[in-house]
């Protein structure tokens, strides 16, 4: 069972200075997976488990490229372990790059809100700890504003059905670390694996 709270200030786990290597190309789709990105918006997506969150992502329309990693934590480079011990702080996250003139933030949070259930603190489904908790990491203040509307739509569509509150964290440029290759297009490569990605049947509405 996983840590069920973030780790105190200056308890975390050190890290390290030196970036996970990864091999930069999309399994699905072939694109880079790290990069600039000229001209592409882009947001990291905590939704549970990162292998099923990030199938939800690679094929939508206006997805460019898509990778898993962590985020929200105070570990430098972590590893797959070590996020997994709830010593990190971080979330399993899903980095989705995207074309503005293709699709927009509102409709991935959509997706985002309606693959999960945002109600359930540091824990999906079965999976409990707090990697798996629900967040959007943005790297604007119209982002923010704009996943701040949405949790708030999505929260009183919960309420009408009778569901808990939204615990869905909301921050601000949070540095990304990508997760090992073997994690990165995960169900692509391994078609039968785990994912534990359950919505609440309720949609969200834009």
């Amino acid at each position: 069972m996983g840590m069920m709270h973030l780790p105190p200030p200056g308890k975390a786990l050190p890290g390290r200075d030196t970036a996970m290597s990864i091999l930069n190309r999309h399994a699905v789709n072939g694109r880079p997976i790290a990069g600039a990105f000229v001209g592409m918006q882009k947001v990291l997506l905590g939704l549970g488990c990162f292998w099923g969150a990030e199938r939800k992502f690679w094929s939508l329309p206006g997805v460019y490229t898509t990778a898993v990693g962590y985020a929200g934590g105070a570990t430098r480079n972590p590893t797959y372990r070590e996020v997994c011990s709830g010593l990190t702080g971080h979330a399993e996250v899903v980095l989705v790059v995207f074309d503005q003139g293709q699709t927009d933030l509102g409709a991935l949070l959509k997706v985002f809100f309606e693959a999960h259930d945002p109600t359930q603190g540091m824990r999906q489904g079965n999976d409990l700890g707090t990697q798996y908790r629900s967040a959007i990491y943005v790297d604007s203040d119209a982002d923010q504003q704009v996943a701040e509307r949405m949790r708030l739509s999505y929260q009183h569509a919960l309420e009408q059905a009778g569901r808990p509150s939204v615990t869905t964290e909301i921050a601000r440029q949070q540095p990304f670390y990508y997760a090992e290759d073997e994690h990165q297009q995960y169900l692509h490569k391994n078609p039968n694996g785990y994912c534990g990605l359950r919505g609440t049947g309720v949609v969200c509405p834009i």
